[in-house]
Formats: C-alpha cells, sequence, structure tokens
C-alpha cells in the first residue's frame, strides 16, 4: 500500500462507519434499552466482526458470488428477513421500568454474525478493498481491516453514548416505544437502497 493514502483510508473508514445505518441504529437503541455496559459485547461484536469481513473480503470471499451467483440472491433475502426480525425485535422491547428490560441486547457473536447480512457492510468492504487494497495483497488487506477497527471504536463507542445520553428523556414508556418503533421504521427503510439495487 502507499502509506501517503493512509490519511485518505482513515478517512474514507470512519465516514462510511460513523453515518447512520444498520448497525449504528441498532447499537443505539441497545444504548437507550439496555445501556452502555450490557452494549459492550454488541460493540464489540461490530467493531471486530466487521473488519474481519473486509479481510476475508480481500482475501477472495468475494470469488464465491462469481462461481455461484445465485448465493448473492440467496444472501439479500436473508439480510433483508433477518433485518426485518431485528427490527421488530427493537420495536417490541420492553420498557425499562427500573432500569433494566426483560429482553437481551445482542450478543458479541450474533453483531460480529450480522456483519455477513448487513448489506451497508458488504458495500462498505467492497469499496474499501477495491479503492485501498486493489492489489489484494496482505499488508494492503490487513491496513483497511486494522483502519476499520481504529473507526469502528470511535462509531460504536458514539452511537451507543448517544443511547445512553437519551436514555432519561424515555423513561417514559410511552416515548420510549415511540422511540423503538422509529428506530425499527428506520431500521426497515435502511433496505430501500438493497431493494432498488435488486429490481
Amino acid at each position: 500500500m502507499n502509506y501517503d493514502l493512509l490519511p485518505a483510508l482513515f478517512a474514507f473508514a470512519l465516514v462510511t462507519v460513523i453515518t447512520p445505518g444498520p448497525n449504528n441504529l441498532m447499537l443505539m437503541a441497545s444504548g437507550t434499552n439496555f445501556g452502555f455496559r450490557r452494549t459492550i459485547p454488541h460493540m464489540l461484536g461490530v467493531g471486530l466482526g466487521f473488519p474481519t469481513m473486509c479481510f476475508l473480503v480481500g482475501l477472495g470471499v468475494m470469488k464465491l458470488f462469481d462461481l455461484w451467483p445465485m448465493s448473492y440472491t440467496v444472501l439479500t433475502v436473508v439480510s433483508v428477513l433477518y433485518m426485518l426480525y431485528l427490527a421488530w425485535k427493537i420495536a417490541n422491547a420492553a420498557p425499562m421500568g427500573d432500569g433494566k428490560t426483560e429482553g437481551k441486547p445482542l450478543t458479541f457473536l450474533q453483531a460480529a454474525s450480522f456483519q455477513w447480512v448487513n448489506p451497508k457492510a458488504w458495500s462498505m468492504a467492497l469499496s474499501a478493498i477495491t479503492l485501498y487494497a486493489s492489489g489484494r495483497d496482505l499488508i494492503s488487506i490487513l491496513w483497511v481491516a486494522g483502519m476499520y477497527v481504529l473507526c469502528s471504536c470511535i462509531s460504536t463507542t458514539s452511537w451507543t453514548v448517544l443511547g445512553t445520553g437519551i436514555r432519561h428523556l424515555l423513561a417514559n414508556p410511552m416515548r420510549l416505544r415511540i422511540f423503538n418503533w422509529s428506530m425499527a421504521a428506520l431500521l426497515v427503510l435502511s433496505l430501500v437502497p438493497v431493494l432498488l439495487n435488486q429490481s
């Protein structure tokens, strides 16, 4: 990799991970419903899961789509169904009551696995590898993945803190329900670009 590109890679990685998307909306909702400490496994799952995905995409996971084009359609269907399921879970999260909810935040493995069915994650990984590791050499791929670890720390923390910061405003069960339904609706709306690309 041309190391002069590192500032550009940092800016690209930060902008792509910190803008609203499925991961960030779910982190904010988790921070609101479960608090910062209980959301840490979710944060780590995103922060390490996505860079791992980038690394594996750089090593050639995309060749599977070339060998079996139908796999991309299968991935899209699974992604949409899983995101609709997550939206339903967010919309129906129990009220906080005495500071705890009956539901559970995503675990590390659930959040890491989610990256593979997250349409925004696929778009980000493909773009980052194409732009900053086009030669597919191991060092360049590691730089891309490493930069995403750094930027994901910033992003996951920011969105979770945002969620915990508005928690006191949502102590009222009705306001919390409106918030959860809004987050669920935004998560569903984030699927629109994926579905439009399929048509």
